[in-house]
């Protein structure tokens, strides 16, 4: 199921990053008493009442000397209006209906989006009426709100998650891998889609951003039915580049939830930024599959036979999860190696997919731990008793000790290195989980 984005707005100071906060339950938005302190959108996954939605807070509000506040407060909220399912108008309970909140609630009217009120800062929550004075703006009853300690939070979220759309599942039972294709806007990934496709499905344009929305295709492809998640990218309202790049990743955290293979696609003519690494890295710690495609390979110019190996050395250099991922060169311009990355994706969800016999599994951590042992605590021998693995794609172990808490993270690295010569799962995260057990049992 592909999670739904609800964006918070409203003018600046008025509590946007604090409810954000708030609903996370900790703190990783830059909340201060002055306006527009938030310069950097901030999203996350949360979660409430069983339902789970990617939160959006759109505080990036600044004031410049060139542009009325207004201006830009319009511009932020009809981009998050363009790309959210719920939207939470924050308004200032204590200073009553400013001018920029009807602004901003003529354009959610407009919108049609279900959108819920909440009027923060009004501490006394029992005795409050100043919230009633915001039915004016006309976007649904308002809900008094206490961000900051809490107060009415709870209420709130309930409003939040009955107005998300009803959930519907894929029905997989035809499809063999679903790919997600991701990455900065403006690298190639409709074109590319087009063709794996052979056909125009997607809209390819020159300027970054005219795909809006994902688009899901079903192509067969070397005996297996794949379905083919696009994200190509953004509607051309949001010009800046801030909003282009903001936004790609709110779509591409989407996709990639939904994805079993995830399809990082760079443009090599303009070379490989650390925005594509954090792109990737999102994939890969979500425990999706994950293919590099370099694509406009052939528009290098100096593709001598070192040159592929130089560039792969200096990927892995700089993305380290980028050593356990297969690296495609390929061409959606000319089609050269486009087929070929999805082979290569059906290859990377069979591994993810493996099942390691628990015997098979044991036999290996004892090599490893006779090679190496663990480092040893002042409190006692570190041993490591049992494995099994307990869960694919992907793939997670389960490792007993009996002081799990003393196995430090490099000498984890250590075992998933030994995992992965043994067994591959080449283009997949490993993940081991430790867990307590007495060297008595």
């Amino acid at each position: 199921m592909s999670l739904r984005t609800v964006a918070i707005i409203g003018r600046p100071n008025v509590g946007k990053s604090t409810l954000f906060n708030r609903i996370l339950g900790k703190r990783i938005a830059i909340v201060a008493e002055r306006p527009g302190v938030t310069r950097d959108r901030q999203l996350a996954e949360a979660e409430w009442g069983g339902r789970r939605f990617l939160l959006i807070d759109t505080g990036g509000v600044v004031e410049r000397p060139d542009e009325r506040i207004d201006r830009e407060v319009r511009r932020q909220a009809e981009t998050a209006i363009g790309h959210a399912d719920v939207l939470v108008l924050v308004v200032d309970g204590r200073e009553g209906v400013h001018p920029v909140d009807r602004y901003v609630a003529e354009l959610i009217r407009k919108s049609g989006l279900p959108t819920v009120l909440a009027v923060n800062k009004l501490d006394e929550l029992g005795d409050a009426t100043a919230h009633l004075d915001f039915f004016e703006l006309g976007v649904g009853e308002p809900m008094p709100l206490a961000a900051l300690s809490g107060k009415g939070s709870g209420d709130l979220l309930d409003r939040v998650v009955d107005a998300l759309p009803v959930e519907t599942r894929r029905d997989d039972a035809d499809v063999d891998l679903s790919v997600a294709v991701i990455g900065r806007p403006n690298v190639g990934k409709s074109s590319f889609v087009n063709r794996l496709l052979g056909e125009d499905r997607v809209i390819v344009h020159h300027e970054a951003g005219t795909t809006r929305d994902a688009i899901d295709t079903e192509v067969e492809i070397a005996g297996a039915r794949v379905r083919l998640i696009d994200t190509a990218g953004l509607r051309r309202q949001a010009r800046v580049e801030d909003d282009v790049e903001f936004y790609g990743r709110v779509r591409a955290a989407a996709a990639i939830e939904r994805a079993d293979v995830c399809l990082l696609l760079v443009d090599t003519a303009a070379g490989v930024v650390n925005q594509d690494f954090r792109i990737g890295h999102e994939a890969w710690d979500a425990g999706k599959g994950l293919v590099f495609v370099a694509n406009k390979w052939d528009s290098i110019e100096d593709r001598g036979p070192g040159a592929l190996a130089e560039f792969e050395r200096d990927l892995r250099k700089r993305g380290h999860y980028l050593r356990w991922v297969p690296i495609v060169t390929a061409s959606a311009k000319t089609g050269q190696r486009v087929h070929k990355v999805i082979e290569i994706a059906l290859e990377v969800q069979k591994a993810r997919e493996q099942r390691i016999p628990t015997a098979d599994v044991n036999e290996v951590l004892r090599e490893l731990v006779a090679r190496r042992q663990p480092p040893q605590g002042g409190r006692g021998d570190v041993r490591l008793l049992y494995a099994s693995q307990v869960a694919a794609a992907p793939p997670l172990f389960v490792l007993w000790s009996n002081r799990p808490q003393d196995v430090k993270e490099h000498y984890v690295r250590y075992l998933v290195a030994g995992f992965r010569e043994a067994w591959g799962f080449e283009g997949s995260p490993i993940r081991i989980k430790l867990k307590k057990r007495s060297d008595r049992a």
